[in-house]
């Protein structure tokens, strides 16, 4: 393997900038497969709940589906709670970072945003605002969130919903990913 001289970025070359590109893109070709085997991680039961976090996505995704939703609120609703593992205390903020390159500036912002909003079917049972979501009431996208949490998050807990499998999903996902793939075109996507 090749490897760059410098060990302060500052010192690089093109040449050796290519190089490092060509060996992330090369890394980054399984990144699909990761995300879904990171999004598998939320099939554990952590009590309380019918379904555990992964079966959630899975439903949440085939209710966007059913509702006739482009690719990436599917993907979206699919992938939402990912960040649950290692992130609980702002899941939707992690989830919208691993969506960002690959989607509208709408869809980030209402997964970004989902937990505050879905905290209006349940914070007032803990001694919390469940108006909480109305500090965004004058936001473009206020009602699009409202509608994200109410028909695929908040009803997403169903044992008895014949929800389809991450198999089925899983195109979806490699579409929506593979639209913009390259190290350069996602940091343009961010500028």
């Amino acid at each position: 393997m090749k490897y760059v001289n410098w060990t302060r970025m500052e010192d690089g070359t093109k040449e050796e900038f290519d190089l490092i590109m060509d060996l992330e893109e090369r890394a980054n070709a399984d990144l699909v497969d990761r995300v879904l085997e990171h999004l598998k991680l939320l099939d554990v039961d952590w009590g309380g709940y019918r379904i555990n976090r992964y079966q959630h996505s899975l439903q949440s995704a085939t209710r966007a589906y059913h509702d006739g939703a482009d690719d990436e609120m599917i993907v979206a609703a699919l992938l939402h709670d990912i960040g649950d593992t290692i992130s609980p205390y702002n899941h939707g903020e992690l989830a919208a970072a691993i969506l960002k390159p690959y989607v509208s500036e709408r869809v980030h912002w209402i997964v970004a945003n989902h937990a505050t909003f879905q905290g209006y079917y349940y914070n007032h049972h803990l001694g919390g605002d469940r108006n909480a979501r109305d500090r965004f009431k004058d936001h473009a996208w206020y009602g699009d969130c409202v509608y994200f949490c109410h028909h695929y998050d908040q009803n997403s807990f169903d044992p008895d919903y014949e929800t389809k499998s991450l198999d089925f999903f899983e195109p979806y996902v490699r579409r929506l990913f593979n639209g913009k793939n390259t190290h350069l075109e996602l940091n343009l996507a961010a500028e």
